[in-house]
């Protein structure tokens, strides 16, 4: 019995090997095709960037939509902040999805807000528009009064009386730099057939912030911020600017995100029904495309930064990372027959793979190739090659990939200036390995739980 039960774990720790061999391949590829990203990238700011105020003259004017709950206490700053943002026809609207709090009342004394008209342009389903303000000191600043419906049905609002042509999705606790916007749209400047473009998401945990803008950039105190940080520069870097350089883009951060507004209303709005409805419009949208032979760019710009607050506390970032779970799982489930379809081209026969096998599959694999692995060393089978085998597939190789971002960042943008903040960082890059990654394969596994108990709850 003892003899079969170890060879079936000896069995799945080939899989497990063969797994994480196959994982670290991938993200070596892209890293390399990151590099050469943003290598090329750079080389091209050098070039286009004195031209850009030219390039803006012929900017099209873009909506901010501002999806708002119980956000009595920042809605004033964060509203002020995205009035200061440098864009030559830019509209801010606000909508207040059904708050219980006092945020209505603050925006409308705060901006002097009055009730006004504004025409509806499309006609995706929503709740209840109550009332429509716009205020008396910024004519660009529109307040929309509706029915609590959850984010998607705030942003589909939005888009229904949305006047211009492209429209930026934006988190009220998301704080753009007063460059952002100019700078992700130049992709629809660039190229006609650009749909979306979407920018870098950055930690704002310990950076200090005046009127509206970042004054001063450094690391959080806290060592879950800066787990967050080491993770949003992999992220970014590591994978969403290779997946942009082969053309097979499947996430743009609901954060920060700017949209055709005509292609969005084509393929249905927001999904109320989903929890990640960031990633699903954006797979849909490829869908939609492939379906319509609609030609289409989904873009991913390295420069242009939203700052945001991260969680500080095993309990919310794991509230977190089980919803993002849940929204994978929504986005790609729903969407499954794109898989390996040549239709769908690199997203059809690359992404969606690599997602559904290392993404929704992977957070099992990895947990149980850990278990069984300690089970095996207690039970004394385990071999010493097996052990620095296991160790160099599931580790090290995991803090190599981490330091090659911290490497891109240096080599990019450098935003993080003090060399005390690349010694700390590279800390986080080594530790992050052990402990916290299972973490997070952890709360993965209870987020596709949840999904299959079909918790449709944001916490």
């Amino acid at each position: 019995m003892l003899q079969g039960i170890l060879k079936a774990i000896n069995i799945f720790n080939y899989v497990v090997f063969i797994y994480f061999i196959t994982l670290n391949i991938w993200y070596f590829t892209l890293n390399i095709l990151a590099y050469l990203g943003l290598k090329k990238y750079m080389l091209r700011l050098q070039v286009t960037q004195p031209n850009d105020k030219l390039l803006l003259a012929s900017a099209p004017p873009v909506t901010l939509l501002t999806p708002a709950f119980n956000e009595s206490e920042n809605c004033i700053a964060s509203v002020e902040s995205q009035l200061k943002i440098q864009y030559p026809d830019m509209k801010v609207l606000f909508i207040n999805d059904g708050s219980t709090d006092d945020t209505l009342e603050k925006m409308i004394e705060a901006f002097q807000m009055k009730p006004a008209f504004l025409p509806q342009i499309s006609f995706l389903e929503t709740k209840e528009v109550k009332k429509i303000y716009q205020s008396a000191l910024h004519s660009n600043l529109w307040l929309i009064d509706k029915e609590n419906g959850k984010k998607a049905d705030a942003l589909n609002v939005g888009i229904n009386y949305c006047q211009t042509p492209l429209f930026c999705a934006i988190d009220n606790d998301s704080m753009l730099e007063q460059d952002s916007i100019a700078r992700v749209v130049i992709p629809f400047i660039e190229d006609t057939r650009t749909i979306v473009s979407g920018g870098i998401i950055r930690m704002a945990n310990g950076c200090t912030f005046e009127n509206g803008h970042i004054t001063k950039v450094d690391l959080p105190k806290n060592l879950l911020a800066r787990f967050q940080v080491m993770e949003y520069l992999r992220a970014f870097y590591g994978g969403r600017l290779a997946w942009d350089i082969i053309d097979a883009s499947l996430i743009v951060s609901g954060a920060f995100g700017v949209f055709r507004h005509s292609i969005v209303v084509a393929a249905g709005g927001y999904q109320h029904k989903t929890i990640g409805e960031d990633m699903e419009l954006i797979v849909r949208l490829h869908k939609y495309c492939g379906d319509n032979k609609i030609p289409y760019k989904i873009r991913f710009i390295p420069d242009p930064v939203a700052w945001t607050e991260g969680p500080t506390t095993l309990r919310t970032l794991g509230r977190q990372r089980d919803r993002w779970q849940r929204g994978l799982l929504d986005s790609i489930l729903p969407n499954i027959g794109m898989l390996f379809r040549p239709k769908y081209k690199k997203v059809g026969m690359i992404a969606m793979p690599f997602y559904f096998i290392y993404e929704m599959l992977g957070p099992l694999i990895e947990i149980m190739g850990y278990l069984f692995f300690f089970f095996l060393i207690l039970i004394g089978h385990a071999s010493l090659t097996y052990v620095i085998a296991f160790l160099l597939v599931a580790v090290i190789l995991g803090m190599c990939l981490s330091v090659f971002s911290l490497v891109l960042e240096e080599l990019s943008f450098h935003r993080y200036p003090k060399f005390s903040h690349l010694l700390k960082l590279m800390g986080v890059a080594v530790i992050e390995n052990i402990g916290y990654r299972q973490l997070n394969s952890w709360w993965r596994i209870k987020g596709t739980w949840s999904f299959m108990r079909k918790n449709k709850n944001w916490y």
